[in-house]
């Protein structure tokens, strides 16, 4: 089991390591908080790491095994809680650092949860529904043991979706023999899935800017933003955003982007995408070179697709004033450095896309009462929380004179240390 360290270097070499990523966050937070080594060991520590080999049984009727990973970093604020992956690249590191993550974001956002990541390493393109549906299922009975509504929590992430999150509370209900629609979020609306929450990351995004904008004198009509990915993520954040008065210059995919200066028609180039399978070719933009896009002049920035897309190699021609991590991971700390000296205003991750896990925490809490929400209450209270959390950690930076990130994590970091504290050690 892999523990962070207090002697954590980062390298060109090894800087996309994410698990390294998070140690190095966690050691300068918790040194600059003083923590003592066995308090360090405790909360750089997974309380559980969970492997297991998933056989399935292919539609030519071939039997493949596929391997599956669980992670729960934390559980002293309360259950685990964090997405499930499928991906090809999906490593026991990655889902370690994004477990840990998870836990800070929650405790940023002061919701009651600890952190858990999920991942099963296969390619979901190349499978049918069938197919995911048996693998969804039998990866759920082998972790069955250690899921529940006051244990841990899944929810969608990369390639997963809310069918398959009705297959994990489907197959977790057979077993528990009731209904338990609790043991995950991200469900459909018709299986106790809460109103908001397919905006949730975006808006909160959204919110957080808003507020950086306030400390930067800024207006939304007069902002120019820049979005990479035009997913769940950053196609809800511009959809939103366009509605408040924000110019959407430019839109970055995995196949392209697209540039307008006067500012993109975000629901046209939606409509566009859906006619045509790219962003690309839209009448009332540019085609660009998505690798450049990156660099344009904007006043935000918001990388909403992949981790690592700032890195030591690029982060030097940002030319932003706000950076607002709509992704996870997206930006290593050796760019952290340059970006400190350009004088960037970061968003860090663990508070600007906690949006999705608030309204995640909305919706546990609905399903365990039985009484749902309407969409107005949902965003209310998700702005309420995103604008605490944003001046939390504004000031948490300005009291121990470190940026944004740093104080994000040392927040996070006393909350859990202080749970932890207070329920003691158990022998």
């Amino acid at each position: 089991m892999a523990t962070l360290t207090s002697t954590v270097s980062i390298s060109h070499a090894n800087e996309n390591n994410p698990w390294l990523a998070a140690a190095a966050r966690f050691d300068e937070a918790a040194s600059r908080l003083k923590l003592d080594d066995g308090m360090r060991k405790v909360l750089g520590t997974s309380t559980k790491e969970i492997t297991v080999h998933i056989p399935v049984q292919l539609d030519d009727g071939r039997l493949e095994v596929f391997t599956g990973y669980r992670v729960q970093h934390s559980l002293a604020r309360g259950p685990a809680k964090g997405g499930i992956r499928f991906a090809p690249d999906v490593t026991l590191d990655e889902v370690r650092a994004l477990a840990s993550w998870m836990t800070w974001k929650c405790a940023v956002v002061n919701i009651p949860f600890g952190g858990g990541k999920g991942g099963v390493i296969c390619d979901p393109n190349v499978l049918s529904d069938a197919e995911l549906e048996k693998l969804t299922r039998r990866y759920t009975a082998e972790i069955i043991d250690f899921l529940g509504p006051e244990r841990d929590v899944p929810a969608p992430d990369v390639n997963t979706n809310e069918k398959v999150m009705a297959w994990i509370m489907d197959t977790y209900s057979m077993h528990v023999r009731h209904t338990t629609t609790a043991v995950v979020t991200g469900k459909p609306m018709s299986l106790g899935g809460s109103r908001g929450r397919p905006e949730a990351t975006g808006r909160g995004c959204m919110i957080v800017t808003l507020k950086a904008l306030e400390l930067r004198g800024l207006r939304p009509e007069s902002t120019s933003v820049v979005i990479q990915g035009f997913g769940n993520v950053g196609g809800m954040a511009a959809k939103l955003m366009a509605r408040l008065g924000f110019k959407i210059v430019c839109m970055i995919e995995y196949d392209g982007a697209v540039y307008n200066a006067a500012g993109l028609d975000i629901a046209a180039l939606q409509q566009h995408r859906r006619e045509t399978g790219s962003i690309t070719g839209f009448a009332e933009g540019e085609d660009i070179d998505k690798a450049e896009a990156l660099f344009l002049p904007c006043d935000v920035l918001l990388p909403a697709a992949t981790e690592n897309v700032i890195h030591s190699g690029n982060a030097d021609r940002l030319r932003c004033k706000i950076l607002c991590e709509g992704a996870n991971g997206p930006t290593t700390p050796l760019a952290d450095e340059i970006l400190a000296e350009k004088n960037v205003f970061v968003i860090p991750d663990i508070l600007a896309n906690a949006g999705g896990v608030t309204v995640s925490y909305f919706e546990w809490v609905q399903d365990r009462q039985g009484f749902f929400w309407n969409e107005q209450l949902v965003n209310t209270r998700l702005e309420e929380i995103m604008t605490e959390s944003f001046a939390a950690v504004v000031e948490y930076a300005k009291n121990h004179k470190t940026n944004n990130r740093i104080a994000a994590y040392m927040l996070a970091l006393d909350r859990v240390c202080d749970a932890i504290k207070l329920r003691g050690i158990y022998a």
